[in-house]
């Protein structure tokens, strides 16, 4: 049998270069790739498997004779063209937002739910947010033995979340406030940095409560992804979920801290085994020589990376943990393409 058809809609963006990247690392199960971006990118020549393919825009043509259809482009993309790339019979994992709460539509994560690529009435399949990805790995994996009751979550996110805007702007504050005093005195970034970018004040020598846009109560979108998709994905719709999301000084890589509360005890050794040995997790947790995961060590890998592990002092039945991943990675177009290769399985199977 021949090898199914793969497009990537968005090749030419932030975490669609990525995915040519991969593509190329990964195992070889598809047969013609097919590039595709706006009118303004067709033409383009683009490098991916060691083959210089030319971008196409984007037409209801484009998906003719494509069996998968990965999708990185925004929300309002997606919604428009998941269902046309679907009615030209090609089945859409989708990276945006746009379908990850529809009940119609799956949420996968390939280490945690790869049962629900099947259960796919619209023909699509959603890819979970960057900050959620970059722990649910590994709570898959602690959630399977010790039943997951209750998660408190904050969020340190790298400023490439807000596109290739977040990473210009952070590199051009860091340009303005190196060999100066700046951070000294109270409002002296806001002098320096008139340029906040996407971001709501200076990210340079600084730190920034916010990511996402305002929802009710006070939360951020972001946050509200946190909670609402780490429910769809472990199939917990009442697990109470408590997170803030704040954005770092970070080109690339998404950090968080992690209190997890369970229904069967946990011990500090056997969270660390299940997780040594959990499939796309990294353990470095070796504290009395200070050696746990940083976005340094992390950003360019595939695993989410934990460490600080340790047994809640106020609660035994509560484990405490730091997570890494990198949000362009796995936290993007890795997992996407984790979805298509299931996929590609039940094309050739």
């Amino acid at each position: 049998m021949s090898k199914p058809s793969l497009a990537v809609v968005g090749a030419t963006g932030a975490v669609g270069t990525v995915m040519l990247g991969i593509l190329s690392e990964r195992p070889d199960v598809w047969g013609e790739i097919r590039l595709i971006a706006s009118a303004r990118s067709a033409g383009k020549k683009l490098m991916c498997r060691g083959e210089e393919l030319t971008v196409v825009a984007l037409s209801p043509e484009a998906f003719d004779g494509i069996d998968v259809a990965m999708f990185d482009v925004p929300d309002e993309i997606s919604t428009e063209w998941a269902p046309i790339a679907v009615a030209q019979g090609s089945v859409v994992v989708d990276n945006s937002g746009a379908f990850r709460m529809d009940a119609d539509v799956p949420l996968v994560v390939p280490e945690v739910n790869p049962q629900e690529v099947k259960n796919r009435p619209r023909g699509i399949i959603s890819n979970p947010n960057c900050t959620t990805l970059s722990m649910i790995v590994a709570l898959g994996a602690l959630h399977r033995d010790y039943e997951l009751q209750e998660l408190v979550v904050s969020s340190y996110q790298a400023a490439s979340g807000a596109g290739q805007a977040g990473i210009d702007i952070l590199r051009e504050q860091i340009n303005l406030v190196a060999g100066t005093n700046a951070g000294d005195t109270a409002g002296d970034l806001r002098e320096i940095i008139r340029d906040n970018g996407p971001f709501p004040a200076p990210l340079a020598l600084n730190v920034v409560p916010w990511a996402g846009s305002l929802k009710e109560d006070g939360y951020s979108s972001e946050e509200l992804k946190v909670r609402n998709e780490s429910r769809k994905i472990l199939g917990l719709p009442n697990l109470k979920v408590a997170a803030t999301c704040v954005r770092v000084p970070v080109l690339t890589t998404h950090s968080l801290t992690v209190h997890a509360v369970f229904a069967k005890e946990p011990s500090r050794k056997g969270a660390q085994d299940i997780l040594q040995n959990a499939a796309g997790v990294k353990l470095v947790d070796d504290p009395e020589n200070y050696k746990f995961p940083t976005p340094a060590d992390v950003v360019g890998t595939d695993p989410t990376w934990v460490g600080r592990v340790r047994k809640s002092i106020d609660n035994p039945m509560a484990l405490d943990l730091f997570v890494c991943g990198d949000n362009l990675r796995k936290g993007a177009a890795l997992n996407t393409a984790q979805i298509a290769e299931l996929l590609a399985i039940e094309f050739t199977s």
